[in-house]
């Protein structure tokens, strides 16, 4: 993928990718802060100013309105790892996003009434997606099994409610004031765009914003899990789930690829290994996957399913369990990792297709510290062999690294 990099004084990164193909232009700023940078005792900051940065600036109060008048859209998310904010406007129109942009960067309105209306709207989501949800409340009860000591044990909605609740204004200000800054973010403008007028227009809108201190990150290493934890739990849902996690390397980790290919080989899509054994051969669950976490720390191998009526989480445990070490065991079968190579291949590329998807992913690799991983990423897939599957199978997953969460459906007495 063809890109520019320059930085501006205040540190900001910017990132140009030009595609003359389509009128259209995409704004994508990063910052460098998710919900691992939050305080034990103060969680779901990150995803409240996800809310709060469309609260209004000290030039702009609504921020909807003259982006829409000009033909654009826009939204954000917020990861344990960064939060995103993304516009797409006509290329005609593209200074109408950086005066947005620029301005919620420097002078937020922290206006208490814009809190208040976002805490309401956190703690809502929070309620309806967490925990008046079937399942919603699995992963907030799953992280603090798997991880023990990093900030990955709590969602990014947040620990507990109680922490927005409970959010002041001071508290507020000091998260924004020490992450939202330009020498802790990353700017991606892409598409009908060229180097010079995004420099000027970087220059002009982002330049004369104060640098903020820099933000040494010291997170707690999670350590080696050495022994089988597991963790019972009954809601109002219609089917048994279980929800197994093994630990796996971060997004720079040697062996990343392998991990993630080995995800694929255990549970993605109809001709994976869990799939054929339990849902189509013995027919104990009407649904299987596995899949990583994907996270910039050390992150999860994930595995879990549904239960058929009559069908025990014991008699599960053990066909995947068998599974695992048949894997280990026998090896691959012919064509099996060529297989799940051309559908991770297949995903990096069209994960390209999109320009705003290429922006986000030129943000992404260049927050990791090396914007040139984007283009090595198939080639490393490519690299991935037989042997270090399996060897990576005998590490990651035997039974004293897993965690798993049994989630119970209610019986009628």
């Amino acid at each position: 993928m063809e890109y520019q990099r320059f930085d501006l004084e205040n540190g900001l990164k910017v990132i140009v990718h030009e595609d003359h193909s389509t009128r259209t232009a995409v704004l994508n700023l990063m910052y460098d802060v998710g919900s691992r940078d939050e305080s034990p005792e103060k969680t779901g900051f990150a995803h409240l100013f996800e809310h709060l940065m469309f609260g209004g600036s000290e030039n702009v109060s609504n921020f909807d309105d003259p982006l829409q008048k000009v033909g654009g859209n826009n939204n954000a998310f917020t990861s344990p790892d960064m939060t995103n904010y993304y516009m797409t406007v006509p290329s005609n129109n593209l200074e109408t996003a950086f005066w947005l942009e620029s301005d919620r960067m420097h002078a937020l309105s922290f206006d208490p009434v814009v809190l208040e209306v976002q805490r309401k709207v956190v703690i809502e989501e929070f309620n309806q997606r967490y925990l008046n949800q079937p399942y919603g409340d699995a992963w907030l009860q799953l992280r603090p099994l798997a991880y023990k000591s990093h900030p990955y044990r709590w969602a990014t909605i947040g620990k507990e409610i109680s922490h927005i609740e409970e959010a002041t204004m001071d508290d507020v200000k000091s998260f924004f004031y020490q992450h939202y800054v330009p020498n802790n973010a990353v700017l991606v403008v892409a598409g009908d765009v060229t180097v010079d007028q995004v420099k000027h227009l970087a220059e002009k809108w982002f330049g004369p914003i104060p640098a903020g201190n820099p933000n040494a990150r010291n997170l707690p290493v999670e350590p080696e899990q050495t022994e089988k934890r597991s963790l019972h739990v009954e809601g109002d849902v219609p089917l048994d789930v279980f929800y197994r996690v093994y630990p796996m390397d971060g997004r720079l980790g040697q062996n990343y690829q392998v991990q993630d290919l080995l995800s694929d080989v255990l549970g993605r899509g109809k001709s994976s290994r869990l799939y054929q054994t339990l849902v189509k051969e013995k027919q104990l669950l009407s649904s299987v996957s596995a899949h990583i976490s994907g996270s910039t720390d050390p992150g999860l191998i994930v595995i879990n399913g549904k239960l058929k009526e009559g069908v025990s989480f014991e008699e599960v445990d053990l066909l995947v369990n068998q599974e695992i070490n048949n894997l280990i065991t026998n090896g691959l079968q012919v064509g099996e990792l060529d297989r799940v190579k051309v559908h991770a291949e297949s995903s990096h590329l069209f994960s390209e297709v999109e320009l705003l998807n290429r922006a986000i992913n030129l943000a992404y690799y260049t927050l990791l510290g090396d914007t040139s991983l984007i283009d090595r990423e198939v080639e490393a897939i490519h690299a991935v062999t037989e042997e270090q599957l399996i060897d990576q199978a005998k590490k990651r997953l035997s039974p004293e690294k897993s965690s798993t969460l049994y989630y119970h459906a209610k019986r009628e007495a």
